[in-house]
């Protein structure tokens, strides 16, 4: 299953915010670069349509971070399962 930890790349460093003590020492990973900053322009947004669109999303949060949404993580493998 994959996790993401939330971190900041500061002196040549990734620090992260929160720890993941218990993820094994030479456990790979990747690391997903974020932009600072969304050019709603080029999404054809404006920041008061941005807003509306966060606030209607923010609703399936709560469902999506339900333990029994893991089954989505690997939904490939999970179907052939069944």
């Amino acid at each position: 299953m994959f996790r993401t930890l939330q971190g900041v790349f500061r002196n040549g460093k990734i620090e992260l915010v929160e720890h993941g003590d218990e993820i094994a020492n030479e456990t790979p990973v990747f690391v997903t670069i974020l932009p600072v900053g969304l050019d709603l322009a080029a999404y054809d947004l404006d920041q008061a349509q941005a807003a509306d669109l966060r606030a209607r999303l923010a609703v399936f949060a709560a469902d999506w971070d339900q333990p029994e949404m893991d089954v989505y993580n690997d939904y490939d493998t999970a179907k052939q399962q069944i």
